[in-house]
């Protein structure tokens, strides 16, 4: 099983609560994740794309940077770990992204993938005149699907000359193409983005919500198996985790409980109106799950809470779950969780004996 990091692009992590520790993104703070990630034998990192913050006093993703520009730097300071980075397919043309993705394969080859989104928050495009409208929402996968389609032209071929509704390419080319399989990821948990992923991606994020719920990711996972099974495709999860670890139980879900007292409702409300923008979000679906919870301080994410050795069984079982790949972590303290993770809780892993 494979394990990576969600690294922290944008400020304070994914804790939206003013008592969690706050702290701005840098190159030099994801830097140090990344590489001691390198270092405990983590096989993946990837970074998303936010282009707006949700304000209130935690300022809470309000500074952000650039998730192809770091991941690239990133690229020439490491050497065996594999880098994903996040493209807004509503802001680069994919003819763009593929010449992106193929000069970050000569820094790091075959060593990057790429996660694409459609885009659900409408303020962070629309800010820019970018936001196509509230249609949007419904057909969005189609777009993604001739996005993708552009890429993997120009990956295999150098050319591509689709003529759709989304991108018109005229003998568009490519050269160098990349040395290496370039593995897509995608995160849609509705309908449309199940079969999306199933189709077209290498993995699908899935996000579980509860706390210390190893098994909550079963159901989405089983969706997706069915979906990749009818595309005759190989295609595997990787669940989105947060870990709060100490030594004890007891400290770790102090540090829980500190954290959700300390919830920014402004932040959260905004959230909240994101979140609903869709209001044909299909059940299950990524939107629907943040607007369903009353106190999302950390998406409603699954949460291990616990000692070293409950956290290493409970991501043990996770691991279980039929599909899955590898899991995603994500903490609330990176420096300190990655030391954590790689000293104490990787070792208690059965998973991850080989690694540690």
């Amino acid at each position: 099983m494979e394990i990576g990091v969600f690294i922290p692009i944008g400020s304070n992590g994914w804790l939206i609560s003013t008592t969690a520790p706050r702290y701005r993104p840098s190159w030099e703070l994801n830097k140090t994740v990344v590489q001691k990630a390198e270092e405990y034998g983590l096989d993946f990192a990837l970074s998303m794309i936010k282009l707006r913050g949700f304000g209130g006093e935690s300022e809470f993703w309000d500074h952000n940077l650039e998730s192809f520009t770091l991941m690239s730097a990133l690229a020439a300071v490491t050497s065996k770990i594999k880098l994903f980075a996040t493209v807004a397919t509503l802001t680069i043309p994919p003819a763009i992204v593929a010449r992106m993705a193929s000069t970050i394969d000569s820094v790091a080859p075959g060593r990057f993938g790429i996660n694409l989104i459609t885009g659900w928050a409408k303020t962070e495009y629309d800010q820019m005149g970018l936001w196509p409208g509230e249609e949007h929402y419904q057909h969005r996968y189609e777009m993604l699907t001739e996005y993708t389609t552009v890429l993997q032209d120009l990956w295999s071929t150098g050319r591509c000359d689709l003529k759709g509704k989304y991108f018109t390419m005229n003998d568009c080319v490519l050269s160098p193409r990349p040395s290496a399989h370039i593995p897509l990821v995608c995160a849609g948990q509705s309908p449309p983005g199940l079969e999306y992923t199933a189709t077209f991606c290498d993995y699908g994020f899935v996000v579980a919500s509860g706390m210390n719920e190893p098994m909550a990711a079963a159901a989405v996972s089983a969706k997706l198996a069915e979906a990749a099974e009818k595309a005759g495709r190989d295609v595997g999860t990787y669940q989105l985790i947060m870990v709060i670890a100490d030594e004890t139980d007891e400290a770790a879900e102090a540090k829980w409980r500190h954290y959700v007292a300390g919830a920014d409702p402004v932040a959260l409300g905004y959230l909240g109106i994101q979140a609903g923008g869709d209001t044909n979000a299909a059940e299950g679906s990524t939107a629907r799950t943040i607007a369903m919870t009353n106190s999302p301080i950390n998406f409603n994410m699954g949460t291990y809470v616990g000692s070293y050795a409950k956290v290493a069984a409970l991501l043990d079982q996770a691991g279980t779950i039929p599909g899955t790949k590898g899991l995603m972590l994500t903490f609330d303290d990176f420096v300190v969780g990655m030391d954590q993770f790689g000293k104490y809780i990787q070792p208690l892993m059965k998973s991850r004996q080989a690694a540690a």
